[in-house]
């Protein structure tokens, strides 16, 4: 049975939760593999609107396992309180549904406190971060010192965890002008949610392998955007994790030989929230105009994301780092009405014209678009289910899209509902 990965392919709010949704359907399990709740997906089903954040997308799905993996950082109080949430509107969440793999790291309060010191103090210097933690706690999990899952199972464990993780937080706080952590009363809570946890706890790496060997279908789903990998992304305004699909493979402990299908999740235009390089970002009416019409306000946040053309330099290139087989182009319906659209095909920097975005954070500060124009189209492709239904200028628009980034679509989005899908390629399909 095919396999498949599910990432974004620009800066995150792609609408990763919808098309996660919609291919859940011919999943049996369902995987997150990096990032943290500070990714925001929001479905919309039947009219109801559930919004996620650690949970993985399949969970408002009945008889599929959802699985939070290792390469996921953990708040352990923050889940409760989405378990919770998603519970109040009838979804049911048990240990038979839910699995959390017991490597996986855990967010603790302090996490956010020096995630948002750190931000309030780098007024020259913002990378835009949420403020929940993710940073300090990968930064935590490669020094070495985090608390892990399993680690709430044993006290004794539990306490030399901490206490070597405060030797290193209480000397960064002294410096930030932070009072020293309350050992004891950190050590109470994690006592406290420890069994509400472990209750989920199981060796992830061995079940995926297993319900693989068994022909499963394993979909896994990535958070933010590829723009925002630790290592591809625009850095140093990017996120703490690996984005690209390879991470799918190490955040949940299942060779990469078992992935059979790349799906890449692309807006048909381009947005970003927080700070960083944005080559085609509008600062105009039609910049306000796409930001409107796609409603573009981030989950986690509620911040304005910036708008922008379409960057076809970009998404080639997140192609080609995450292997992807096909992409999923998401709201086409937000180009409808516009006269003219532009692409972007390339950029100048200093004279010259480059095929892709530069690695040095200057040089990338400095590009300047190259566009290609194409004719727009004023009937609604809202709601579209076949390319009967689209105009011809839009296919046209998607056809281009296709050449330009050296990948086909493989699925065509025309709402925020999950049926308002046009189905190309079936990434499941043997």
């Amino acid at each position: 049975m095919a396999n498949v990965v599910v990432v974004g392919a620009q800066w995150g709010d792609e609408g990763k939760g919808k098309i996660v949704d919609w291919l859940s359907e011919r999943a049996d399990v369902v995987a997150r593999f990096q990032g943290g709740h500070n990714a925001g997906h929001t479905l919309v089903i039947d009219g109801t609107i559930y919004k996620l954040n650690a949970l993985p997308s399949g969970v408002v799905r009945g008889g599929k396992l959802s699985v939070i993996g290792n390469g996921v950082v953990l708040d352990p109080w923050h889940l409760v309180k989405e378990i919770e949430t998603i519970r109040g509107q009838g979804v049911e969440v048990t240990p038979e549904t839910l699995m959390v793999a017991e490597n996986t790291p855990l967010i603790l309060p302090f996490h956010g406190e020096l995630d948002r010191a750190r931000e309030g103090q780098n007024a020259m210097a913002k990378i835009g971060t949420t403020g929940r933690g993710i940073g300090p706690c990968y930064e935590d999990k490669v020094g070495r010192r985090v608390i892990r899952v399993a680690d709430l199972a044993d006290d004794a464990t539990l306490e030399l965890r901490v206490d070597r993780a405060l030797v290193h937080h209480n000397a960064l706080r002294a410096g930030l002008g932070l009072p020293e952590i309350d050992r004891d009363a950190l050590l109470s809570s994690l006592r406290e949610i420890a069994p509400e946890i472990l209750k989920y706890a199981a060796p992830v790496w061995k079940v995926l392998n297993e319900k693989r060997r068994a022909g499963n279908r394993i979909l896994f789903e990535g958070a933010q955007g590829a723009l925002l990998d630790i290592d591809f992304g625009t850095y140093p305004f990017v996120t703490s994790s690996n984005t690209i699909a390879g991470q799918a493979a190490t955040g949940t402990g299942i060779g990469p030989g078992s992935i059979d299908f790349v799906l890449g999740i692309v807006k048909a235009y381009t947005t970003r929230v927080g700070e960083g390089p944005f080559p085609t970002e509008l600062d105009d009416a039609d910049g306000e105009r796409l930001g409107t019409r796609g409603r573009e306000f981030g989950t986690v946040t509620g911040r304005k994301r910036r708008c922008g053309w379409f960057d076809a330099v970009l998404v080639r290139q997140t192609c080609a780092t995450s292997g992807m087989n096909g992409i999923a182009l998401t709201k086409l319906d937000v180009l409808d009405g516009f006269e003219t659209l532009k692409v972007c095909v390339g950029y100048e920097l200093d004279g010259e014209r480059l095929d892709h975005l530069p690695t040095a954070a200057d040089q990338q500060a400095r590009c300047t678009p190259v566009y290609e124009e194409l004719p727009g189209w004023q009937e609604s492709t809202e709601g579209a289910r076949s390319w009967a239904d689209l105009p011809a200028n839009a296919i046209k628009y998607v056809r281009r899209v296709e050449e330009l980034i050296d990948c086909p679509v493989a699925l065509l989005s025309t709402s925020p509902e999950r049926d308002d899908t046009i189905l190309v390629t079936d990434p499941f399909a043997d």
